[in-house]
Parts: C-alpha cells; structure tokens; sequence
C-alpha cells in the first residue's frame, strides 16, 4: 500500500473489511449468480457483468465466517487481480475511505504470513482488515477455476 490509499469498506455480518479502491471497478446490487460445475469450492458460480463472464468468490467460506443464503440487499463487488476480474458478494459496501500511512498497520507487523490480508488500518471506532485481493484464490484454485470456465465455455459452444 502507498502513503495514502483509498480504500473501499464492506461487511460481512457485522465485521468490516476493506479492499484498496484501484482492484475495485464497480458495486453492483446482487443478480442471479449460476453455477459453474467443477469449479473449486471457494466459486458461489460466474455472472454475466456487461458481456463479460465473472467469477464470484465466496468471501464467507474464505474467510471461515459462517454461510447463509445470499439476500436481495446484498450487493457484489466486482474486481480485478492481476489475474483475472472477480466479484466478491457482500452484506453492504458502506464507504470508500482516505487511509493515511500513520493509520496503517502492515500485516508483517501484525503476524507475518497472514493470509489474504495486506494490513490493517486503524479508525476511530476500529479496526478493520485489508485484503489482498490477488491472494484470494491459490494456484491450484486459479486452475481449477480455469478449467470449469474453459469446459463451460465448450459446453456452451
């Protein structure tokens, strides 16, 4: 992260979390998000967004919080990694935020090895964590993922 970054600021349950501002291209309401067979279990499935075939990533399975059915008020982030565009379905996005380097905290200086966090920033009423979007899915799910789209996109052809 830089000196000062912009972050984008989300729940889930009752937990915030951020992503920095520049990996977040859009926040969207929720739509019907479709299956996608063989894909890793981390995937809810792929939505169309503007002609554009997207992977949605379960944040809650990743980050061990417990499921539940996805509501009409939920909304999805749609990202990128250096890989690939993403969407990440999230209870609200609330807020996109000005973080400077004081209230910054990196994740090696929190617990080295840490993963998908990046650092954490900390405000007046908290703390909250920042993820690191291209750590999100390991390479074994990044080609697993690869597969199931390649076979559904045969399948459909």
């Amino acid at each position: 992260m830089k000196k000062s970054d912009f972050l984008v600021i989300f729940t889930l349950d009752d937990q915030h979390y951020a992503l920095s501002l520049p990996t977040v291209g859009r926040v969207v309401r929720i739509v019907a998000i479709t299956p996608l067979p063989n894909a890793p279990d981390i995937i809810l499935g792929v939505v169309n967004f503007q002609g554009q075939v997207i992977s949605v990533i379960n944040v809650r399975r990743r980050f061990c919080l417990p499921e539940r059915e996805i509501a009409i008020s939920d909304q999805l982030l749609v990202a990128h990694t250096a890989r690939r565009p993403v969407a990440l379905v999230a209870d609200a996005v609330l807020d996109v935020i000005a973080c400077e380097a004081q209230s910054l905290i990196t994740a090696e200086n929190i617990l080295p090895k840490i993963e998908y966090v990046e650092g954490v920033v900390k405000l007046s009423d908290g703390l909250i964590l920042i993820h690191d979007l291209d750590k999100f899915l390991s390479l074994e799910e990044e080609d697993s993922l690869n597969q199931a789209l390649k076979n559904q996109v045969l399948e459909a052809s």
